[in-house]
């Protein structure tokens, strides 16, 4: 067997890392998946150590503003690493520090990569203004769907690789300590937002519960960023009559793995959706954000809307009905074919085009 190439370049890695979200650390996991093997990663974190110990390379703290210019003076290229970071819905922050630092780089000389991007919403013309301005400046680009390479067009930019979610190219690890649940099972991933009210919650805890009794399924409950999903998990775990289990996974690959024993998911955030769809688990998605309606318009999945944006496919507010409705579903919902779950997971790998076009 041959050596491992050493590394003769240096790239500083930005994105939502260390932040306890399991679909960032996916991306995450993703992007060191695909880096050139020549390319040494310096990752910006929330938890250094954590990451360090995780993933087995440099990191350094996020916010410290002498460590990232340190990072920068002596790293080659500097890469935007997945999510929606330039958007301003969540924080009108967000474009500010991303955008930021991505301008910093470029101030700096570095080669500059806007990795597996999802763009917007950009609510605010500053927000606008300065997403436009890295973008046209960036070395390399890739976009995770059709809305933000439509965005890129718009504004002169038709140099861009389209692409799904890199998180569909994550190689999956195997979970063993949920096989001994009975079958059937369903996963469950919500997400604390301000859709997910309390009348709602109740109303999806009491369809759970109508589905269960009907399925006899297992309910495995997935808090993937736990400091603030996991109260929703309990609060459903209280209204469950049958078998359950909270499962927290830290590592990505084997969280992915985790949908390799599911048989139906019900999910908001998107990585969820993702990775029970790349590994064959039927998905019911509800939609706190576009970004989720897109994918599951995309795929055609079945989805409700809870921002209130599509009266056509708002969710019911009854519990009974949703456990109805979900059984029906549950019962004829035939998944994705795995020639499509192939296609997806292989049209991913485009985003490691634009990592060797700029690193190699």
């Amino acid at each position: 067997m041959g050596a491992t190439p050493q590394a003769t370049k240096q790239a500083l890695l930005c994105g939502y890392y260390g932040m306890g979200n399991g679909g960032d650390e996916a991306l995450l996991a993703t992007l060191l998946q695909m880096l050139p093997d020549s390319v040494k990663p310096l990752v910006l974190s929330g938890d250094p150590d954590q990451t360090r110990r995780r993933y087995g390379v440099t990191a350094i703290p996020r916010k410290s503003g002498l460590d990232i210019l340190n990072g920068l003076s002596r790293s080659d290229a500097f890469i935007w690493g997945g999510g929606s970071l330039m958007q301003d819905a969540t924080s009108a922050a967000n474009p500010l520090y991303y955008g930021g630092l991505m301008g910093l780089a470029q101030g700096m000389g570095l080669k500059t990569v806007a990795w597996g991007q999802g763009i917007g919403p950009l609510g605010r013309s500053l927000s606008h203004w300065l997403t436009r301005r890295t973008f046209r400046r960036c070395s390399a680009i890739s976009v995770r769907d059709g809305k933000s390479g439509k965005w890129l067009s718009r504004q002169g930019m038709d140099q861009f690789i389209l692409a799904p979610d890199p998180v569909w190219a994550l190689k999956a690890s195997p979970v063993t300590e949920t096989a001994s649940l009975p079958s059937p099972r369903i996963a469950v991933v919500l997400r604390q937002h301000s859709t997910l009210t309390s009348q709602r919650l109740a109303a999806i805890a009491q369809g759970l519960n109508r589905l269960q009794l009907a399925t006899q399924a297992s309910i495995l409950l997935v808090p993937f960023q736990p400091v603030v999903d996991r109260p929703i998990a309990d609060r459903i775990a209280r209204s469950l009559s049958g078998s359950y289990r909270i499962v927290q996974i830290e590592n990505p690959a084997r969280l992915k793995g985790l949908f390799q024993q599911v048989n139906w998911t019900l999910a908001m955030r998107l990585h969820g959706v993702i990775m029970a769809a790349a590994e064959g688990s039927r998905c019911f998605a509800l939609s706190y954000d576009p970004k989720v309606l897109v994918l599951a318009e995309e795929l055609g999945l079945p989805v409700w809307d809870l921002t209130g944006d599509r009266s056509d496919l708002a969710m019911p507010e009854d519990g009974e009905a949703l456990g109805r409705l979900w059984l029906e579903d549950f019962l004829g919902n035939q998944g994705l074919s795995s020639a499509k779950i192939q296609s997806y997971c292989d049209r991913s790998q485009m985003h490691q085009e634009v990592l060797h076009q700029v690193l190699t």
